[in-house]
């Protein structure tokens, strides 16, 4: 099930609230918990399963770490002391959670992409007796990414000492299965709503700013992203393209990539609140950003600062030096890319990205064109970054070096690029296009515009979300990007 469907706008949704707010207390994680786990389960049933034993085994993970030496049951939400001895139980508990985590997420996110990998390997050097032709085929169970790491670092915190360790199991498995950030995030941390699991408010306040949430970034997924997604969609999947038609087709997924997950992250913030939670900010305006740096500080919050607090510190971070510096933001870049997608499209992606973030540490973490005015810095930055879209959007690497060579004008135009020509600029293909832009570098974020609703914006949002819900009644399946990864 999908947030930009009618089935959860006007019949899951309507009754999750309805059942949410009947019941009493304690009881509403039993409620959100079991609605969670049909959000989940209404593709493929199965997956509720991989996901109940993910958290089962961390559930009890979490509880051994916390078992204090000489302790008993009474004791087992104490909290470890930060940077003291460890026992073996507590070592081997984290090392459960960790292992299993990865092992599922290995498992079912490269398997295909292994064997894919193993086989063309073989064929390259002639071993065609070695290839492994195996009928199985993995299917990749939805936010698998996600949970998976949203559930780790609920272990290592509790093993850090930075959080205790939840004795309920329905509290805890509510934490893992939430339905507004299930599928596609943002990676909600134990330790950001440990205290909300606990005791939350539910006011008029947050419910009211929860829906302006929800309606603009179903806005921003049906209104904005869909239409520059079929610019991207016709040029990439065209031949034979015209440098003009390569940016604007490159810049066209640049806004569809943006606007679709953060339009997804608003509507999981929205929705979190109507339920009285409050999770924090995934994106920060990042193509206004001046260096590649701060792009990714902007970009996908949560899985930043998760692999910059659960990976890179862990390498080393900064402590050894600018050359190992540099190695390290390196290396997690290259996983990030990995984490992305099975292919070598995004390991190139994570690779990109990681020369430029070591080439700006090494330079005192400054752009190259650190220089230039600030204007003139985003645009370099957003140029970068588009370079790096094209190898996170091409479906192989051939594509992408094709893609590129159009880019530059070093391909022959074919008539399928000139068809492609006559679909892009249609007025209005053109029109979303350039309100995207204009939303993108002049208009304020949701965050800070939902602060304060004045009737005047209570009646914009819902033009808005009215125009989004007739849209969507025009347009098939909606997915969003970010459930394949």
């Amino acid at each position: 099930m999908v947030f930009s469907s009618n089935i959860f706008l006007f019949v899951f949704l309507p009754v999750a609230m309805l059942l949410y707010y009947a019941v009493p207390g304690r009881a509403k994680h039993f409620v959100l918990t079991v609605l969670s786990y049909v959000f989940y389960g209404w593709a493929n049933p199965l997956f509720m399963v991989l996901m109940f034993v993910s958290t089962l085994i961390d559930y009890v993970a979490g509880l051994a770490i916390a078992w204090p030496p000489g302790g008993g049951w009474s004791d087992a939400v104490a909290m470890p002391v930060p940077g003291g001895p460890r026992t073996r139980l507590q070592r081997a508990a984290v090392a459960l959670s960790v292992v299993s985590n990865l092992s599922l997420l290995g498992f079912f996110k490269y398997f295909n992409f292994g064997l894919d990998s193993y086989n063309a390997l073989v064929a390259a050097l002639g071993w065609d007796a070695a290839r492994l032709e195996l009928l199985l085929r993995v299917t990749l169970p939805l936010g698998i990414s996600f949970y998976t790491f949203q559930s780790m670092s609920y272990t290592i915190d509790v093993y850090r000492g930075h959080a205790a360790a939840i004795r309920n199991f329905i509290d805890f498995a509510c934490y893992i299965s939430m339905f507004p950030q299930l599928v596609a995030g943002p990676i909600i941390r134990f330790s950001e709503v440990a205290g909300q699991l606990r005791h939350r408010t539910h006011t008029l306040e947050k419910f009211s700013r929860g829906v302006a949430f929800l309606a603009l970034g179903l806005a921003k997924k049906v209104l904005l992203a869909n239409p520059c997604g079929k610019i991207a969609d016709t040029v990439f999947g065209a031949t034979g393209i015209a440098a003009s038609d390569a940016w604007y087709g490159v810049s066209a997924y640049a806004f569809q990539i943006y606007f679709d997950f953060s339009g997804y992250s608003d509507m999981a913030i929205g929705l979190g609140l109507m339920l009285g939670f409050v999770f924090a900010k995934n994106f920060d305006s990042p193509y206004r950003s001046q260096s590649i740096t701060e792009f990714w500080r902007r970009w996908h919050v949560s899985l930043s600062s998760w692999l910059r607090d659960y990976l890179y510190i862990p390498l080393g971070g900064n402590r050894g030096g600018p050359r190992r510096t540099a190695i390290n933001l390196a290396l997690v870049m290259l996983l990030g890319g990995l984490w992305h997608g099975a292919a070598w499209t995004f390991v190139l992606w994570g690779a990109f990205h990681g020369g430029l973030l070591m080439a700006e540490r090494l330079g005192g973490k400054r752009a190259p064109y650190h220089f230039l005015p600030p204007p003139l810095r985003v645009a370099c930055t957003f140029v970068l970054v588009l370079f790096a879209w094209v190898l996170f959007r091409a479906p192989d690497l051939p594509a992408a070096v094709a893609y590129f060579q159009s880019m530059f004008g070093l391909g022959a135009v074919s008539d399928g690029g000139l068809l492609a020509r006559g679909l892009i600029y249609r007025p209005y293909y053109v029109a979303m296009f350039g309100i995207s832009a204009v939303a993108v570098w002049a208009l304020p974020q949701t965050w800070d515009w939902t602060r304060v609703l004045t009737p005047g914006k209570t009646i914009l949002i819902l033009i808005v979300f009215v125009l989004a819900v007739v849209a969507l009644s025009t347009q098939a399946f909606n997915p969003f990007i970010y459930f394949i990864f």
